[in-house]
């Protein structure tokens, strides 16, 4: 297990106890993902990195695929993979408490908050700033969407995330002490978000992977009606498409492998590149005007969304590092820079 410090207390900064998990064969590294469009063409193998047996696993985070679940968790705790897609908030608590990872500015999830807030159909509330003093329930508290959503209340309705009394579904990745001001409570074992909504214990949820019961209830519905509009005004207003994960390498793997950050950022460009391609055919997913909707927001956006990179993303990224600080998930504010891989830090 990797053994962290404690935030704000003097410790040794050396890390031991580091899981590394054996390889099948020598030259073999693990890459974990969650099965996304954009990734297909590294999970079919059709993009490999030069030199190395590249394989990856699909790995989900609260729903398990192909090679399991708890992928963050995995990743930051145990240090199982060699390479893993994992959450900026809790890599970032990792990176502050010391533990011996690089990441590469590969950004392979991003999500607006705004259209991730879920209420009763009939609780009455017509806007975000009317969550003062309300009960509202998230993952964790650490879950990136909880830290985006948290501060996005405060910078677009004004609304301090200290006001708002929260609900956590489950354990933190990395553990913290949060500010014993803030109100947080923690389900019990077999209860869920979904039902506490429904009876009226929580008054709205926050949560990056909708569950399917809060998709299909006929009670349940986003507190944003027109959340479309309202994230293309957030993009225009701010000028990026929020990170949500990051790909995080094991310090040991890149001492062993020194060009894997590289072409691991560039074999993650191609991927990219060809699932859009993909779309050309109109019919290559379930959408019947797939092609249409993608044309519909480049018109909207007018640029790429999804740009990888250091200095396409900086703003992105120090905003949020500001706002884990203001979360207390952090022991101070950093340069974007020191996140990662040192030969990655001109893209």
């Amino acid at each position: 297990m990797i053994q962290y410090k404690e935030v704000g207390v003097e410790v040794s900064q050396s890390l031991e106890g580091t899981l590394i998990r054996p390889r099948t064969k020598s030259g073999q590294v693990t890459l974990a993902l969650a099965h996304y469009d954009r990734h297909g063409p590294l999970i079919e193998g059709i993009v490999t990195l030069p030199g190395l047996d590249l394989r990856v696993m699909v790995v989900g985070q609260n729903t398990r695929e192909r090679d399991g679940a708890n992928r963050h968790r995995r990743m930051l705790r145990e240090g199982e993979f060699d390479m893993a897609e994992v959450s900026l908030s809790s890599y970032l608590m990792a990176k502050d408490r010391g533990a011996p990872f690089s990441a590469i500015p590969v950004f392979p999830r991003r999500l607006f908050s705004l259209s991730q807030i879920w209420t009763r159909s009939d609780s009455g509330l017509q806007s975000p700033a009317e969550l003062r003093g309300k009960r509202v329930g998230i993952n964790t508290f650490q879950t990136t969407l909880s830290v985006l959503a948290k501060a996005d209340l405060n910078r677009i309705y004004n609304l301090n995330w200290r006001d708002i009394s929260w609900t956590t579904a489950r354990e933190e990745t990395i553990p913290f002490s949060p500010d014993e001001k803030v109100d947080i409570q923690t389900l019990k074992p077999g209860e869920s978000l979904v039902d506490r909504l429904l009876n009226g214990a929580l008054d709205a949820v926050m949560v990056p992977h909708p569950p399917e019961e809060l998709l299909v209830s006929n009670r349940i519905s986003r507190l944003l009606r027109d959340p479309q509009g309202e994230e293309v005004s957030y993009f225009n207003r701010f000028g990026y498409y929020p990170i949500m994960h990051v790909i995080a390498i094991r310090d040991d793997v890149l001492e062993k492998f020194p060009e894997l950050s590289r072409n691991t950022l560039e074999a993650f460009d191609q991927s990219f590149e060809i699932a859009k391609k993909r779309w050309n055919d109109p019919n290559w997913s379930l959408l019947a005007w797939g092609r249409q909707e993608f044309e519909r927001q480049q018109e909207q956006f007018k640029t790429d969304i999804w740009p990888n990179g250091l200095a396409r993303n900086r703003e992105n990224l120090a905003w949020f590092i500001e706002q884990s600080f203001d979360q207390g998930l952090i022991s101070r504010v950093y340069d974007p820079s020191g996140l990662f891989a040192q030969d990655t830090l001109d893209s």
